[in-house]
This record gives structure tokens, sequence and C-alpha cells, in this order.
């Protein structure tokens, strides 16, 4: 009973706007009453950056901001026409809300802090000047604390993000890589590797790809790619996974570049974090899916030579869905070509794990894993039907009949039809296992 009255005093006090002390010994509960002036019309909670709008009404800046963001033009509480959307900071109301917060600060009231300046659209664009002229002095240390005052910008707040990204930030930082890389890159290591660290908070941009793409900058962020910092490697493959998938030529330049291959398999072998490993696997999918073309190839029988196939399919044995999804298409696509077959044909997890995955995890992956599934008993050279056998056992059979009922796009379906077809030569011969059970498998780590 005590626990209830606790909680409705509590939610009582919220709702008439009061803070409450924590109970006393005896058990009581102290309220203190936000004074009504204080307390944004939105929220009704105590304003940590009153700011106030050109009806003369004071809000939380991140109440009406949120307000206007949802493409309201009018003032909340007269609505009327707001003549102007941009909020004016009243630090009076937020002086006098600071010194009432150190005057309850006995009754637990934290004090508010003093909040920062929004970055404003004429502030960035001065910052753009500013980068501009140090590129073309060739001013290497101040474009560097530029870029860095950048990060720290995007870093801060959300909106500061979004002033960065609508006055195209990305587009002058990129374009500040580049020269900077044609320029001579062993002398411009610090500044190059600031502005990528930058460029990481700031993409997706699409003015960024124009500079990003040239030959002088892939090699540098390739470069940036091999180094030995998490941090920089991280960066650098997120500035990738903005590059490559926009252009099938920039996936063809990757492959082209030294060390790229080996680069991209040791960020899935040795993983930094979900996003890094997820970037990983969106760019290895578009090289080996580019073109059939010889650097193509060459690029997937790296990937294959290097162990690519053994570790996706441990890799899907427990992956979380968008993983998931990546990894079966960078299978999907090395299972195109003999050399990815092979090893597929020889690794245990191969058809219990394309099995399992077909109702598992999502329409995308479901996609996926029919596709190598056809590939590998379309392209069987054994003769003796090992694939379709194993399949047939790990209740394959059953599970595209259940797909073809469910429904599926018309490319996966047709898939699914002739795998039928190939399965129920050999249904009669074997008997089914569990999917799920991979303990007998042998699992070459």
């Amino acid at each position: 009973m005590m626990m209830i009255s606790t909680w409705r005093k509590r939610r009582a006090a919220r709702l008439a706007g009061k803070q409450l002390r924590p109970e006393s010994e005896a058990g009581d509960i102290h309220e203190v009453t936000i004074p009504n002036h204080f307390r944004c019309p939105i929220s009704l909670e105590l304003m940590k950056d009153p700011v106030t709008m050109s009806s003369g009404i004071t809000y939380d800046r991140e109440s009406i901001e949120k307000w206007i963001e949802a493409g309201n033009a009018t003032c909340p509480m007269t609505n009327k026409v707001l003549s102007n959307l941009d909020p004016i900071p009243n630090h009076t109301i937020r002086k006098m809300i600071q010194d009432w917060c150190v005057a309850n600060g006995s009754y637990g009231i934290e004090r508010i802090p003093t909040p920062r300046i929004p970055l404003s659209s004429e502030a960035a664009l001065e910052i753009h000047s500013k980068i501009k002229t140090a590129c073309r002095k060739g001013d290497q240390a101040g474009c560097q604390n530029l870029a860095a005052k950048i990060k720290a910008l995007a870093k801060e707040s959300e909106r500061n993000k979004r002033c960065l990204v609508a006055t195209e930030t990305a587009g002058v930082l990129s374009s500040a890589f580049e020269e900077f890389s044609r320029a001579s890159f062993d002398d411009h290591v610090a500044v190059l590797e600031e502005i990528l660290s930058s460029l990481a908070v700031l993409l997706p941009h699409d003015k960024a790809s124009t500079y990003l793409g040239s030959d002088a900058s892939m090699d540098c962020v390739v470069w940036f790619l091999k180094s030995e910092d998490l941090s920089t490697r991280r960066n650098a493959v997120l500035v990738l996974k903005e590059l490559v998938p926009l252009d099938n030529r920039k996936a063809d330049m990757l492959s082209e570049t030294e060390g790229a291959v080996e680069a991209l398999f040791k960020l899935i072998k040795a993983p930094i974090c979900p996003t890094a490993t997820k970037a990983s696997l969106l760019i290895i999918y578009h090289m080996v899916m580019s073109s059939s073309s010889p650097t193509n190839a060459n690029t997937v029988a790296t990937f294959v030579d290097l162990g690519l196939v053994s570790l996706l399919l441990e890799m899907l044995v427990d992956a979380e869905r968008s993983i998931c999804e990546k990894a079966l298409g960078v299978l999907d696509g090395i299972c195109d070509w003999d050399q990815g077959r092979e090893k597929a044909y020889n690794h245990a997890l191969t058809i219990p794990v394309l099995v399992r995955k077909i109702h598992r995890v999502s329409d995308l992956a479901m996609k996926f894993s029919v596709s190598i599934l056809f590939k590998l008993c379309m392209n069987e050279k054994r003769g003796d039907g090992g694939v379709l056998v194993e399949a047939i056992q790990r209740n394959g059979f059953e599970k595209l009949l259940v797909l073809l009922q469910v429904g599926c796009e018309e490319r996966t379906r047709e898939k699914a039809t002739q795998l039928l077809k190939l399965l129920n030569v050999y249904r009669s011969r074997v008997d089914c296992i569990d999917t799920v059970d991979f303990k007998n498998l042998k699992k070459p780590f």
C-alpha cells in the first residue's frame, strides 16, 4: 500500500508541475511546485533551454523545434502564424530558472546547465569559407582545426548536425580531402585523418562522392582502412560505404586498389563494431556483384582464398537480421563463381544454415537463401545428389512448399519451384533431421 500511495503522489505531482523531494525518515514526501512561467507550454516540464518565438511566447527549445519540424508554422499557444521560425534564446527566464534551481537544491533539484548556442547557417557557411581559404593556402593545421570543430559541433546536438548537412558541409570537407590527397599524402596524413573522421559523422551526402571518388582520394581512404587504429578503420569503411553502392565503377576501382580486399576481410574476421561490420559486408556485396569482368573474378577469388565463405557461414549461425541479410547477399554473389560454390559444397554448415534462414529472418534473407540453394543444386557436379539429399534431410522440401503457399516475388517462386522438382526425385530415399541442431556438424574454425 505504501508503494502504491507513493506512486500516486508522484504521478499527481508531475501532472501538477511539482518536483518531489526524496522521502524523509518518517516516510513523508515534500513537494516543490514549479512556477508556471518556468514550465514549457508544450511539454509542461521545467524548461532547460527557454526560447521565445515571434508570437512572444516562451517554450523549451527542444519542444518548439519538434513542433516546427513536424511542419507547423503557428504558435502552439496562440495559434497565430509565426512571422519568424527562428527561436530567440530567453536569457532572462533561463537565469531565473537557474536561480530557482539553486534555491531549491536542498529538495533534490539540480541546476540546469547553461545551454550552448546552436549553430546557425551563417556560422556554418563562414566555416566553409575558412576551409576553402585554408586549402588554397595549403594551411594543413588550419584546415585540421576547422574539421575538428565541425565534428565537435555535429556531435554536440542533432540540430547542429542537421544544420551542417543542410549547408552541404560534407561536400566542402570532401573537396578539401581531395585537394590534400592530391598534393602529398605523406605530408598531410593528420589533416586527411581529421577530415575523414568528420565526414564519417556527417555522411550520407550526395556531393561527397564527387570528390571522394577520385583515384587520389580512394587511395587515401584505403590507406586509412588498413590502419592499426580501430577508430580510423571504422571511419574509412563508413565513408566507403557511401561511395561504392552509388557507382559500380567505384566498386571496380576499390577492387583494383592494393590492400582493399584484405582490409575489408579483416573487418569481417575481427569485427570492430556492428556498424563497421554491416558497412564492410555492403561494400563487399557491391564488389562481388559489380560485373563479370576479370577484375571481379580476381576479387571473388581473393575473398574465397582468404576464407570468406567459411567466415560468412559461421557468422550466419546466430547473426542479427541486418548482418544476416548482408552476409547472405555476399554469399549469393560469391556462389555465382565456381571457386565460391566449391568452398560452399565442402562446408558442413552450408545447407543447414541456408535451409534454416528461409523462414527465420526476413523476405530479403529468404530470397538470398533460395537463390544460393538454387545455384548450388543446379551446378552440383558430383552426380550423387549430395546437396539435394542434405537439403531434404534438413526439411528443405517442406520449407519450400510453405514458401510457395505463403507467397514471394516471381523470380524466387520460379527458383523454389525448380528446386522442389529436383528435391522430389530424392525425397522418398532419405529421412529428415531437425534443421536447428548444429551440434554434430564439424565447423572449421
